[in-house]
């Protein structure tokens, strides 16, 4: 008897008897793929390229926000210098100018924010393109001498990614932080609100010395939050990460 005839309607669509994972070659014996699969390598491929995708959308949105950021607070500056202009900085100057700072602080505090989730986003899209190269690496060890970037996905082998494979620490990485998109919107952030302070402090009848003294005052405390919240952004990511593939020890 013909086997089409006892066939079970749309057993053609079925797989081979021996399951997905009875290809020769291509699955390990407890019948998951191995590294030998012809079909890992297509999937290692799209990932990596949809990582690479994401960390694109992440730096055009961080760089987006910070360029509308500044924008806005260029146009209020001008703004408020036209206003002074007409007010002759009166006490109810003084109140729109306070107002208008804050209202510049909010946005630069929310701009910082988002900044600080895009840098979290970018470690996680390289760390995880570093498990790729790992993969790579294990598939074809010969190509090993010709990657650039690091294969480990801990925070040593990124910083490999990212060119440098030291990590710092102390007065180093906190100057190293200052010259990055967030540590210059942090900066003007705390900037702003020394403005704010004076400002305050000159409507409750300080003088000169006094209002530079609170603004003083007021960024410091202002910058040192800050920090202390961009250092625990960072370093709870790294500390919540999974690091599978860590660099080994020397």
């Amino acid at each position: 008897m013909d086997e089409r005839l006892t066939a079970p309607a749309g057993a053609e669509h079925l797989p081979p008897p021996g399951g997905a994972g009875s290809d020769p070659g291509g699955s390990s014996p407890d019948g998951s793929a191995s590294l030998d699969d012809p079909r890992l390598l297509q999937i290692l491929s799209t990932e990596h390229w949809s990582l690479l995708s994401a960390r694109s959308l992440v730096y055009n949105e961080a760089f987006a926000r910070a360029g509308m950021f500044l924008t806005f607070l260029s146009a209020s500056l001008v703004a408020l210098a036209f206003v002074a202009n007409a007010m002759s900085f009166d006490r109810q100057f003084l109140v729109l100018a306070a107002l208008l700072l804050f209202v510049d602080i909010a946005i630069g505090l929310a701009t910082l924010g988002r900044m600080l989730d895009a840098s979290v986003d970018d470690l996680r899209s390289i760390a995880g393109m570093n498990r790729i190269r790992n993969a790579y690496v294990r598939i074809a060890p010969a190509v090993a001498p010709f990657l650039s970037a690091g294969i480990h996905d801990d925070s040593a082998g990124v910083l490999e990614t990212y060119g440098d494979a030291r990590i710092r620490t102390g007065l180093a990485a906190f100057i190293h932080g200052l010259t990055t998109a967030g540590g210059m919107i942090m900066t003007i952030d705390a900037l702003l609100g020394a403005a704010l302070g004076g400002v305050v402090a000159i409507f409750f009848g300080a003088d000169g010395s006094g209002a530079f003294a609170v603004g003083g005052a007021a960024f410091l405390a202002l910058f040192a939050i800050l920090n202390r919240y961009a250092y625990g952004v960072v370093s709870g990511f790294e500390r919540t990460y999974p690091s599978r593939f860590p660099t080994p020890r020397a």
